[in-house]
Parts: C-alpha cells; structure tokens; sequence
C-alpha cells in the first residue's frame, strides 16, 4: 500500500449511506480493515469531508449531488492516502488537518489551515481532542441531531480472524471495541486525564445520536453513555 495517492485508486467500498439529515458515511475496504469516509453539509449547503475516501463513478456523482465540496479533512498523518487525489479533484476546497499532524499530511498535499483556522458554523464544527498533542480533533455535526466524528482515537472493530485478527486483538488492542486502542495509548495519548475530561465532555453533546469512527462501525446504541465509559478506562 502506497503512503498515499497520486491516481484515483477506487478499492471495494460501500454506498452512501445517511445517518443524518446533515451527515453520511461511506465505509471501504482497506486490506485487512474497514475505512469510513464522512461526509457532512454545512450551513452554506457545501460539503466538509472528512477522511475522503476515493469512490466509483456513481457514488462520486452520488457527493456531488449533495453539495459543492468546500473543505477537506486530512482527520491525522496516517489518513493521507487519498488526501492528493481529493484536492485534486476539488480545486477549489480548502484542505485542513491537525496542527500536530501538518508536517506529515503536507507531504501528500498542500494544507490551507489547522483545525484551528476551519470557520464553524452552526451545523458543522471541528475542535481539537486534548491530551493528543495536537495529532488529533473531531467533527461535530449538528442538525435535528448531533453526530460526532472522530478517527484513531476510539475505535468500534469487531474481533477479526487468522493472524491478523490475532494481532488486531492481542497486539494492538484494537478488536473489541468500542475502545480507545493499545495502539492509540501509544501513538497518539501524551496526556490520558485530559483526553479522558474531553470524552466525558463530547460525551454531553446534546442529542448525540451517533459516533462515527474511522474504522469500521458507527456508534448508535446509547453514544453518550459509551462514550463516558471509553472515557472511564483511560
């Protein structure tokens, strides 16, 4: 697998499927795992989003049917691998990441700005995640409910099989969920009280309907109370 993209590089996905009346999810294949791109529309009616995921030709007339695409997410330096081919694609869009993690998403493409610098609205706002230094934020998503969008920070992976499905479970801590990973503690944790105060917080969203993550499932069945006890185990 390349570090990133410099050709539309279409793998299995899914189709659009919407969550919200402001939010959409795509999940892909991505060898062993599952990748989900979100999709949310901002109080303008343009599109914000998050972990682009490159997609066939009907699911891509499917996104552009809902919006112009005014912003691009890079969620973290290991999200990268269509970031290119989406700006590309998107000339126009304004390409945000966090502020810890700019230095390895600018090696794929050209960054306009922090999660700091992206103007929120009343539907659609990013905010960084504590105790990450900076290598990671979120995505609210506010309409007749709220979502929230997170990425590495909290995983929802089902136990896989065969070796990868072991180091998936006993190596990385990553199976099992929903679960801040082993391997999140290690790579993306530099300060766990605060990031747990975070959670516990995001956790009070008022009417959080769903949490999406980056790998594999949505969050649906009571998101805030899972939220507070993944906060619980840090």
């Amino acid at each position: 697998m390349p570090k990133f993209n410099t050709t539309w590089n279409v793998l299995p996905h899914g189709p659009l499927e919407q969550l919200t009346d402001r939010l959409w999810r795509v999940e892909g294949d991505l060898q062993a795992m599952k990748r989900v791109m979100a999709i949310a529309k901002r109080a303008d009616g343009t599109l914000a989003i998050h972990n682009g995921i490159a997609l066939g030709p009907a699911e891509m007339a499917a996104l552009d049917a809902l919006g112009k695409v005014s912003a691009l997410i890079v969620p973290n330096g290991w999200h990268r691998l269509d970031a290119k081919v989406f700006a590309d694609r998107y000339p126009e869009a304004k390409v945000y990441c966090p502020s810890g993690s700019r230095a390895k998403v600018e090696q794929a493409v050209a960054v306009h700005g922090t999660y700091e610098d992206f103007v929120g609205d009343d539907c659609v706002e990013l905010v960084m995640l504590a105790g990450t230094k900076g290598r990671e934020g979120a995505m609210i998503v506010r309409g007749e409910t709220t979502a929230l969008v997170l990425n590495d920070a909290v995983f929802n992976m089902p136990h896989g099989h065969g070796v990868t499905g072991f180091v998936l479970k006993r190596i990385t801590g990553s199976s099992g969920g929903p679960k801040v990973s082993r391997l999140a503690r290690w790579l993306l944790l530099a300060d766990k009280a605060a990031f747990r105060t975070q959670l516990e917080q995001l956790a009070k969203l008022p009417k959080l309907s769903h949490i999406v993550v980056s790998h594999h499932e949505t969050i649906t069945g009571d998101p805030a109370g899972t939220l507070a006890r993944i906060a619980g185990t840090l």
